[in-house]
């Protein structure tokens, strides 16, 4: 029971609590309970034993007496009274309306009550029947969104998110760890090549303990793991299972001496695989999960590690990012592949946010982290007063936070550059949010949308268009505006906006928060086609959320990117003469 999942567990039963409109009051006492535990570094679990301070629960904001003994039941039986007494007055299946668009816990007791449904099948088929039309605010337009959303759901359903697929990879190994003799764990499959989302988990092992002959007493500790919700599969050296969240697991402890094969070849993609074994066969050899051999007679030409499996191939080693059958093979034989960039490169993070809007933290405290990192500058951009939600800047406000950021910059001494910035949303005619006045006392201007994602294609084109003619607007912030596993991107000619972009010196977002993922990895391919400058970009809301751009840099390399082709990897003078100049 980590902290991810009291967090969710809590945020859950304060949504049941809201479908059984309860008192507000206790609703956000759950709110931030949830919010609170999320923030932790300290697994709570560990402060719940029989040997642990009584106090130390309650030493964390947020969390009083009542809420202590809920989170000690969750820790040691998976729930608590309240949940159970919720569930059993409500269909469990009605946590699942919550993830889709417009079925907040209002909406969802609202069709409870009159309709007596309480599942997406159920849902999907009074909405076809036109039975929503009867309920209050759930029209046409409301009923046509809400199917897509079922549509998406469904279509969504079996995938998480790369960020999702990392943190489950860490807790699993490390449970794994514990076991002696465990020398080695690698996650394969699409984790490893970067892939945005990912359908199972392939983790392998290796060590001493993985050995032939002993490997059975591993095979059990895996088998064993105290966070397997059902065990699938338990073989010879391999196990498979599921969490809770239904996410598959396949782990495989193998000797180290195939160690290398094996995770070429689960790594994949299948495609490259495919190649890989033509040319293999074009050798002479057989390529598969336990070594290369000699057709001829069997003996392994290599097996231990995929540096040496390639170099048999006559290739280059290709990074996991690559290997997708997208030409890396023919860049690998004639020696041309890129020197993919790497977190070591980046010296600067312009999208960020502070409490001054929807962050969490000060000016001063994402100055710290981020020199902390690393980072020689970065850009504070907080959001624009369209964006009501986010509490967002008005000019006036916007004019005194530059100040603010213009004195933090000096309290730092030079020790990293603080710029002042904003990300000013587009509005639905293509003009910026603020007055061109304010924009100009702006060093870095990342302009988004936020809004309208519903415009046809050839509004949302120009719509950006116009956007990145004003001459302030130096970054064109998540270009397509898609959610991963949530909402599709808008309707846009990529194609169009990336050739005006690099007419005007405008640079393009790589998003790197792993909900976005945005340019995409394609996209990204397309822009240093055509010339565009690239930036790569956290959109942090918190100073943990700085770490967040090793999933883009992972993206960048997915794009066949090198430091040279992002801008943030230049020293700071390097940095703002290459930008957009201020007009």
């Amino acid at each position: 029971m980590d902290n991810i999942t009291i967090a969710r567990l809590l945020d859950e039963t304060a949504a049941l609590l809201e479908i059984d409109a309860a008192d507000p009051f206790r609703i956000r006492s759950y709110r931030r309970a949830a919010e609170a535990v999320e923030q932790q570094t300290t697994q709570l679990a560990t402060l719940t034993g029989p040997d642990a301070d009584p106090k130390a629960l309650l030493a964390i904001a947020g969390i009083g007496k009542g809420m202590a003994a809920n989170i000690r039941d969750l820790v040691a039986t998976g729930s608590m009274p309240l949940r159970d007494e919720l569930l059993a007055k409500y269909k469990p299946t009605m946590l699942e309306l919550l993830r889709l668009p417009g079925m907040g816990p209002k909406t969802v007791a609202l069709i409870w009550t009159a309709l007596a449904v309480g599942d997406i099948d159920a849902l999907e088929e009074a909405a076809k029947a036109g039975h929503l039309s009867t309920l209050p605010r759930m029209g046409e337009k409301f009923t046509l969104k809400l199917l897509k959303g079922i549509e998406d759901y469904r279509k969504n359903s079996g995938r998480f998110r790369i960020d999702d697929a990392e943190e489950h990879a860490l807790r699993i190994s490390a449970l794994i760890r514990e076991f002696p003799g465990i020398d080695q764990i690698t996650p394969a499959g699409s984790l490893r090549r970067g892939r945005e989302t990912v359908g199972d988990l392939d983790l392998l092992v290796t060590g001493p303990a993985c050995e032939p002959g002993v490997v059975s007493a591993a095979v059990e500790h895996v088998a064993s793991l105290p966070l397997i919700d059902k065990l699938l599969a338990k073989g010879q050296n391999k196990v498979s299972f599921t969490l809770r969240n239904n996410l598959q697991v396949d782990v495989r402890l193998l000797p180290r001496a195939s160690y290398g094969a094996a995770l070429q070849y689960f790594t994949g993609s299948k495609m490259h695989n495919v190649a890989l074994r033509q040319r293999a066969i074009k050798r002479g050899l057989t390529l598969s999960e336990y070594a290369l051999l000699r057709l001829e007679d069997n003996v392994i030409v290599a097996a231990a590690s995929e540096e040496e499996i390639y170099r048999a191939l006559d290739l280059d080693y290709i990074a996991p990012e690559l290997r997708e059958n997208s030409g890396e093979l023919e860049a690998a034989a004639n020696h041309s592949l890129p020197n993919l960039i790497t977190l070591a490169d980046i010296r600067g993070d312009l999208h960020m946010h502070t409490n001054a809007t929807d962050g969490r933290d000060t000016i001063r405290q994402m100055a710290e982290a981020a020199l902390a990192r690393g980072l020689s500058y970065i850009a504070i951009t907080d959001h624009s007063k369209h964006l009501a939600m986010t509490n967002g800047l008005d000019d006036a406000r916007a004019l005194a936070h530059v100040q603010r950021i213009r004195e933090v910059d000096a309290e730092m001494d030079g020790r990293i550059r603080v710029l002042p910035g904003i990300e000013v949303d587009i509005l639905a005619d293509g003009a910026l949010d603020l007055e061109d006045s304010t924009l100009s006392q702006m060093d870095i201007v990342v302009a988004s949308i936020h809004s309208r994602f519903d415009q046809p294609i050839e509004e949302t084109t120009a719509r950006v268009l116009r956007a990145i003619d004003n001459p302030h607007v130096r970054i064109l912030g998540h270009p397509t505006g898609r959610m991963l596993l949530k909402r599709d991107a808008y309707a846009i000619n990529m194609d169009v906006v990336l050739q005006r972009a690099a007419e005007l010196g405008v640079a393009v977002e790589h998003n790197a928060a792993p909900a976005r993922a945005d340019l995409n990895d394609l996209h990204l391919r397309l822009a240093k086609q055509h010339g565009c400058k690239i930036v790569v970009d956290t959109d942090a809301h918190a100073t943990e959320e700085l770490d967040r751009m090793w999933f883009g840099i992972t993206q960048l390399r997915r794009a066949w990117l090198s430091a040279g082709d992002v801008l943030n990897t230049l020293p700071f003078d390097q940095f703002m003469a290459e930008l957009r100049p201020k007009p």
